[in-house]
């Protein structure tokens, strides 16, 4: 009789003891979908802040919603420049894992053939000034974007041959630019 009772003790402490580990980890996972919802919300906020700082862009127009740290852009924008900026914003964001890019073109109809070259270049400088300011290892509070017919000319001061060479790559990366005049100049 003794060992019953003995084999039932031990049953209901394994007993009590799954049922703490159970709730161990269901506590964890309710933890990191709360963190998760967190991150994503601090995120949303931190892609519609970047879209609204830039003059170029109507982020009342624009829609952000963020899922495990992937941005959806929704909503409406002037132009394929436009929508690439948006793009080019919110993946330079830090924490954003991608960016699924749904954004519509207003009056797409033939309006990309009516835009002037000015205004493309306007907006080709926008995105390399945007990338050179968001690039970490880039001074690009010192450098200046100028665009005329597809050509980014860069001028300003970097700190090393590297950061020179790196800035003219990033430019170089950007959509639409068909050459890049490096006039940058090491200071120091």
């Amino acid at each position: 009789m003794q060992h019953k009772i003995h084999f039932s003790k031990l049953t209901l402490l394994s007993a009590i003891a799954g049922t703490a580990f159970s709730f161990s980890v269901l506590a964890q996972a309710a933890d990191k979908a709360e963190e998760s919802a967190v991150s994503d919300a601090w995120l949303d906020g931190k892609a519609e802040t970047v879209l609204l700082l830039n003059e170029n862009l109507n982020s009342f127009t624009i829609n952000t919603d963020v899922s495990d740290g992937v941005v959806l852009l929704t909503g409406e924008v002037e132009s394929k420049v436009d929508r690439r900026l948006a793009e080019e914003l919110i993946t330079s964001v830090d924490g954003v894992k991608s960016v699924k890019n749904k954004l519509r073109i207003a009056n797409e109809e033939p309006l990309g053939n009516k835009i002037s070259r000015e205004y493309v270049d306007a907006k080709i400088a926008t995105v390399v000034k945007t990338r050179l300011l968001m690039d970490r290892e880039v001074s690009g509070t010192d450098i200046d974007v100028a665009s005329e017919n597809g050509t980014i000319i860069l001028r300003g001061f970097v700190t090393s041959g590297a950061e020179k060479d790196l800035a003219e790559a990033i430019a170089h990366n950007t959509n639409d630019v068909d050459n890049v005049e490096n006039k940058l100049k090491i200071s120091g």
